[in-house]
């Protein structure tokens, strides 16, 4: 038998004294260094870690808010969505997927087109919503891209086009992997005309995504320690059954390699895409500076 007993009948609390609940999502923790923040203080810092300057997820919505100039976006080619044209299935039908999809990310797709401007400056810009099947490209995220490339070229405005993609969409088969020339065919066009284009290169940037315009940039940006590759690196290390340099595959590497231009922290990012904008010397950013 224990030697105490539990008191069956209530204990009162003194007034006032109650239990308090930290709402949830009011801390957030830095993957990078694990400090805690408050998640308003991290959110208005562009959800960048005040302590080690590591990048955590951004939402599309957050980051089309930080790139553009207030009031100056407007979104375009809304009434596209995927279907299911092959009928594929998995562990579930993808045209369950997608549903799921836009319930969970309030979007249509994975990449969200537009117009706008960085420094006064109009552009034709496109972001991709990795939060919508990672990022993946589809029939809509390749049409999408390809009016980025195609709006630039008929207003005269340089384009710019934010990639974070896991690669093709796998439940498109070949019709995802038509967008990797079909993009690069609008982009080219682009490149004729003499209009520029900036590739921006979040994390992570793999697949088909970075085996076409992602890489075809006139200027090409990085953001911090951004996984930047076709293949992953596991699969590449399986591969070919070596170890892969430190750091390899992320934007660092790629600098010193000479495969991106610059690493850019995303609370620079606007100015340095205006002024680059500028040095270019766009038709756009002639008018803007008169």
């Amino acid at each position: 038998m224990a030697w105490w007993r539990r008191k069956h009948e209530s204990v009162e609390k003194p007034m006032g004294q109650h239990k308090v609940s930290v709402p949830a999502g009011l801390w957030s923790k830095c993957d990078e260094c694990g400090e805690i923040t408050y998640t308003e203080e991290l959110i208005e810092n562009l959800r960048v870690c005040p302590v080690c300057g590591f990048h955590q997820p951004m939402p599309t919505h957050e980051r089309i808010a930080a790139m553009l100039d207030p009031g100056s976006w407007e979104e375009r080619d809304m009434d596209l969505v995927s279907v299911d044209p092959l009928g594929f299935v998995d562990h579930k039908p993808y045209a369950k997927r997608l549903e799921a999809a836009v319930q969970k990310t309030s979007r249509p797709d994975a990449f969200v087109s537009g117009t706008g401007q960085m420094g006064k400056i109009p552009v034709s810009v496109g972001f991709f919503a990795f939060e919508f099947m990672g990022g993946s490209m589809g029939s809509v995220v390749g049409e999408r891209c390809t009016r980025v490339f195609e709006r630039a070229l008929e207003q005269r405005c340089p384009a710019v086009v934010f990639s974070a993609s896991g690669g093709a969409r796998m439940q498109e088969g070949i019709l995802s992997l038509m967008q990797m020339a079909k993009t690069s065919a609008a982009r080219a066009r682009l490149r004729d005309a003499g209009l520029p284009y900036i590739s921006v290169l979040l994390h992570p940037t793999t697949g088909g995504v970075a085996a076409s315009f992602a890489f075809l940039g006139d200027v090409i940006i990085a953001e911090p320690k951004a996984l930047i590759g076709f293949a992953g690196p596991r699969v590449i290390q399986q591969t070919i059954g070596q170890e892969l340099p430190e750091g390899f595959q992320r934007s660092e590497f790629l600098l010193e390699h000479g495969m991106v231009d610059r690493i850019v922290s995303r609370l620079d990012m606007r100015v340095h895409l205006a002024l680059i904008l500028r040095l270019l010397g766009s038709e756009s950013a002639q008018h803007a500076g008169q």
